[in-house]
């Protein structure tokens, strides 16, 4: 296939680009500053013209605690954003991948939530990403909607570099223990998505790897799996730190629709074990 890529240079966008490459794939990478996806006329025009098969949109505003004092930006990319790539696929008449968050549903249940689920987005972060869902909805016939979450890999300074530069630094670290969820390797996401779009099976989808820990358990294996058992992990609660955004406290994803059509990602403790024994930075962001 022919695919165009938006947010070819993010920790995700990295890992499908190299995915796809090795699979045969042609890719054409959309990416800031040449393509703006806030810009309708550009992005737009840019899908439509390059001849592509499918589009593929992991980029987003990220900056989960930065869009409370800034919702203009989060809005801007993560909604109209979305809604302009979405306009532009159905003009190209091609569908969309796109990636979203396990932020859009609230965290008040306590069993996974499967994609028969209600979202009901808390902050500004989670409700622009549900905002981005919705253009795709209401704009597209042919869309894959992915819900995933706590995403790591081979670049970007995500969780596991961050609990280990503190491990370094301060001999012991303090870990919410009532923030529950999964840490997904892009990698095992990337091939994923790519098998999902061979299906041209439509519509909403949870992928992460399957089971889910609390962040404190999350560090407990980090430091284990990079032999730094010496250093005391210590419980601590949400509630003891004061953030701008909202977090929702529970939020595993269940792969019920995917595993219907045989996508099932391997364990996270599986994932990030093979994933540590194959970076030689940790602590350092790729």
């Amino acid at each position: 296939m022919r695919i165009a890529i938006i947010g070819s240079r993010g920790t995700l966008g990295r890992a499908f680009s190299r995915q796809a490459h090795a699979a045969g794939h042609e890719l054409v990478y959309l990416d800031r500053p040449s393509h703006d996806l806030t810009d309708f006329d550009v992005i737009t025009r840019a899908i439509t013209e390059s001849n592509v098969d499918i589009v593929a949109h992991p980029a987003a505003y990220t900056n989960v605690d930065g869009a409370e004092s800034d919702p203009g930006a989060a809005f801007s990319v993560n909604a109209l954003g979305t809604r302009n790539v979405a306009i532009g696929c159905v003009e190209a008449g091609v569908p969309l991948i796109y990636i979203s968050t396990n932020m859009v549903f609230d965290g008040t249940k306590r069993t996974p939530y499967t994609e028969f689920d209600t979202p009901n987005p808390k902050g500004v972060y989670a409700t622009s990403k549900r905002a981005g869902e919705m253009y795709v909805e209401h704009l597209m016939s042919k869309f894959f909607i992915v819900h995933t979450s706590w995403l790591y890999g081979k670049e970007g300074d995500h969780f596991v570099h961050k609990i280990v530069r503190a491990a370094d630094t301060r001999g012991a670290v303090g870990v919410v223990a009532d923030e529950v969820s999964t840490p997904t390797y892009v990698e095992d996401l990337a091939g994923a998505l790519l098998k999902l779009v061979g299906t041209r099976l439509y519509g909403w989808y949870n992928l992460v790897n399957e089971g889910e820990c609390s962040r404190f358990d999350y560090a407990r294996e980090v430091m284990r799996l990079t032999g730094r058992d010496r250093v005391t992990v210590t419980p601590t609660a949400l509630a003891d730190y004061a953030r701008p955004a909202p977090t929702p406290p529970y939020s595993t994803l269940k792969n019920f629709v995917g595993a219907q059509a045989g996508i099932v990602l391997r364990t996270w403790q599986e994932a990030l074990a093979d994933y540590l024994s194959n970076v030689t930075n940790v602590g350092t962001a790729g």
